[in-house]
């Protein structure tokens, strides 16, 4: 496959995890966007911010592209691109993340496969990387925030799936997932 063709599959898989964390937001107000709904906080709002900043970082700085996009900051709170601020409106996350991903498509086309970069962040001797590399690492990064996404927004109102129009999972209704839930319960506990 040339490199091309490898950048457009690559690219087409990181767009399917970025419809995917939009589409969760979907249809929801302000508190059920935010709402902390683990144990240690994942919300829906706070994915979709965290994953602008991995966007601008690893497509921008990584390879000293550095967008002029303003971003928020908070350097006392090591979890703050994980929730959004009071001011910081859905409109305003869900821009800022639209605008993350346009600067990084702008990177992944200007590029080739093989391009250098250089995550300082990373450990000693794992720094310098390849734009594949990158984007193999924010397709995971990505899939991985929209399954917590994808959890979240069920535990909110039962809403699930992989993306809008494609569930991926077989359809049952609510009756026939209790019981399914209800036989899981019994198998877990019969394990216990």
């Amino acid at each position: 496959m040339a490199d091309s063709d490898m950048k457009t599959v690559l690219h087409r898989y990181l767009d399917a995890a970025r419809e995917a964390i939009l589409w969760k937001l979907d249809g929801l107000d302000e508190y059920e966007i935010r709402r902390p709904l683990t144990p240690t906080g994942t919300n829906l709002l706070g994915l979709v911010k965290h994953l602008a900043g991995c966007e601008l970082d690893y497509f921008g700085d990584v390879f000293g592209r550095t967008p002029d996009i303003v971003r928020p900051r908070a350097d006392d709170d090591d979890n703050a691109d994980m929730w959004a601020a009071p001011g910081e409106s859905r409109e305003f996350i869900t821009g800022l993340y639209r605008q993350a991903c346009e600067h990084a498509d702008a990177t992944i086309g200007a590029l080739p496969l093989g391009a250098a970069g250089k995550v300082p962040w990373w450990t000693p001797g794992r720094q310098e990387v390849t734009l594949h590399q990158i984007l193999v690492h924010m397709i995971a990064e990505s899939h991985r925030h929209a399954g917590h996404a994808d959890i979240v927004r069920e535990l909110i109102d039962g809403t699930v799936g992989l993306r809008r129009g494609n569930e991926n999972l077989p359809a049952q209704d609510e009756s026939s997932w209790e019981a399914y839930r209800s036989q899981l319960e019994k198998v877990a506990r019969e394990a216990h």
